[in-house]
């Protein structure tokens, strides 16, 4: 069976962006070692044209061939005209209220999520599940989750949107790794606990 695999940045205090979501705070702090890194060992999670401009473009899937992203984290980068951010892998985007795909490569979920990730995973194919974000739907895949990357940035926010937007579920992961990079970014991996 695939992994559903929540990748995901977030700051010091578990925030992935500010409280209207916007996480650049974050991506300010992307240094030339941590892109490196995204660059070598996550290529499949990166958005295609940052994929372009690495020279990556061509390079052949490794772990992932589909991507599940919030309505909230695909407009940011509809307003700016790119309507397939990630397409290099399959795309869906959980919405109810985008009625339509402005692009023949992004599928529009707006029923049952978690049927549609069910029947995503239970598909033969030996690559996983990238879920990208943002917190509604995270909280709502949380009991489908099977693996957590999480890019911690040194920053604190204060307040902002929470990597689950979910109501109380404990939830036990176990950790598997922990690398530190010299800007202070962590990039811890959780496994479920089942």
């Amino acid at each position: 069976m695939r992994k559903l695999t929540y990748f995901i940045a977030c700051s010091l205090d578990g925030f992935i962006g500010d409280p209207s979501g916007d996480g650049s705070a974050m991506m300010a702090l992307l240094d030339e070692e941590f892109i490196g890194y995204l660059a070598s060992e996550c290529p499949d999670t990166l958005p295609a044209l940052a994929r372009a401009a690495m020279g990556l473009a061509d390079r052949p899937l490794e772990r992932f061939d589909t991507v599940i992203q919030g309505r909230g984290s695909y407009e940011v980068g509809l307003k700016e005209g790119v309507t397939s951010p990630y397409a290099h892998l399959r795309e869906y985007v959980a919405s109810h209220s985008l009625t339509e795909s402005p692009d023949p490569n992004v599928e529009i979920i707006s029923g049952d999520l978690v049927a549609k990730v069910r029947e995503l995973k239970a598909e033969d194919s030996e690559f996983d599940i990238y879920l990208c974000g943002g917190a509604t739907v995270a909280g709502e895949l949380l009991d489908e989750i099977d693996e957590l990357v999480i890019k911690t940035y040194p920053i604190v926010y204060g307040n902002g949107m929470p990597m689950f937007a979910t109501g109380l579920s404990l939830t036990h992961f176990a950790l598997e790794s922990v690398r530190t990079f010299g800007n202070g970014a962590l990039v811890r991996t959780y496994s479920r606990k089942r």
